[in-house]
């Protein structure tokens, strides 16, 4: 089966599951085509059955902005033609879904049918979707696509409040591969960060302000008061600067590390304690589901689908948006205790198998199949 898959690039959620998942069905012998406007992060491999088609983008003096829809609707129609693509698979609504479906239409006038799945991730319906001016745009997408997926029950029922949809959306988690993300032997690293046994506390995201970075800084400041620690913050954004201000402001910055944007997240996770993940808004919570799969538990807020990664009282504590006290609380409660810290770090560990790759891979195989049957 060719499999083309559109998707961000980037280091958000949904541009890793996509190239996550394209990796995996690699590895069964699937062909899969990416289609996007530069190499996604994670595709940093060779495979035979993986290849990555560039949406050019070129700058035309009559449009202000450049038109990346259309300019992606006819990538995907020549890579269908070219490459006798039998799925596509879209990864976010705004503008993957309307692009695919722009495509398909075309393709359908030259005799070509090539059915669509569309991933619904999380911004594209909480925060862009949202805006009454995307809501036709994102209806018709989703109810015009041949199978839609989304990654949490909560962006499930985000989706059918927000707009008006008519199709039926399978929930398919994301997941996690353990041949990659699982806690691996680096004390020499642990030592460097915390020469003193201090424990480490990480965050990692892309530093909006949906993420709510600043929290996690007012966070760690009433935790570093209480007991000798360190603070690792993965990732870089728009909100970089006003965290580091805030640090100094706090005055721990001597205990914060800015690690900008990592490859071999993996490496860090191992050497940390515990994971925080302040969000106002997450579909999933795949940050937190990496973390758990390198036995880090995580302090959460309790937003969107974050309850149903992170287990209250079992894997971490969740609490509501901006309440740094109990964050805080919560966090010195398993720190500060070493035989508790064990026991949460064997639950995130446990909790994060039940999404192994090896269960949700076939979730999606079979959709790929049931389109197939239709077609």
């Amino acid at each position: 089966m060719n499999i083309g898959i559109v998707c961000y690039p980037t280091f958000g959620g949904s541009g890793v599951v996509a190239t996550e998942l394209g990796k995996a069905l690699a590895a069964k012998n699937y062909n899969v085509h990416f289609i996007s406007y530069s190499q996604p992060a994670r595709l940093d491999f060779f495979n035979p059955n993986v290849f990555f088609h560039e949406v050019s983008i070129y700058k035309y003096p009559l449009f202000e902005y450049v038109p990346y829809e259309t300019i992606l609707a006819s990538k995907i129609v020549d890579i269908v033609k070219q490459n006798k693509i039998d799925i596509l698979h879209v990864h976010y609504a705004i503008p993957h879904a309307s692009a695919a479906l722009m495509a398909k239409n075309i393709l359908e006038e030259q005799g070509i049918h090539v059915p669509i799945v569309t991933t619904l991730h999380g911004t594209d319906i909480t925060l862009v979707g949202k805006d009454p001016t995307f809501e036709p745009v994102v209806s018709y997408s989703i109810n015009h696509s041949d199978a839609v997926t989304a990654v949490s029950e909560s962006l499930k029922r985000d989706t059918l409040n927000n707009f008006h949809i008519q199709k039926d959306i399978h929930v398919i988690p994301n997941f996690i591969d353990f041949s990659r993300f699982t806690k691996q032997k680096k004390e020499h690293f642990k030592k460097a960060i915390a020469p003193l046994n201090e424990k480490i506390l990480v965050h990692t995201s892309n530093f909006r302000k949906v993420k709510r970075v600043e929290d996690v800084v007012k966070v760690f400041a009433l935790i570093a008061d209480k007991i000798p620690s360190k603070l690792l913050l993965i990732g870089d954004g728009p909100e970089r600067t006003n965290i580091e201000l805030l640090c100094r402001e706090t005055g721990v910055c001597d205990r914060i590390t800015f690690l900008g944007k990592q490859e071999q997240i993996e490496e860090i996770l191992s050497v940390c304690d515990l994971f925080l993940l302040t969000s106002e808004t997450e579909s999933f919570g795949l940050a937190a589901l990496e973390a758990m799969a390198c036995e880090v538990p995580v302090i959460s807020t309790n937003t969107g689908g974050i309850p149903e990664v992170n287990v209250e009282g079992i894997t971490g504590f969740l609490s509501d948006v901006g309440d740094i006290e109990s964050m805080a609380k919560n966090a010195l409660y398993i720190l500060s205790d070493d035989s508790i810290l064990k026991t949460f770090k064997s639950n995130a560990l446990k909790q994060a198998q039940s999404f192994h790759i090896d269960k949700i891979l076939p979730m999606y195989e079979e959709v790929y199949k049931n389109l197939m049957k239709q077609s």
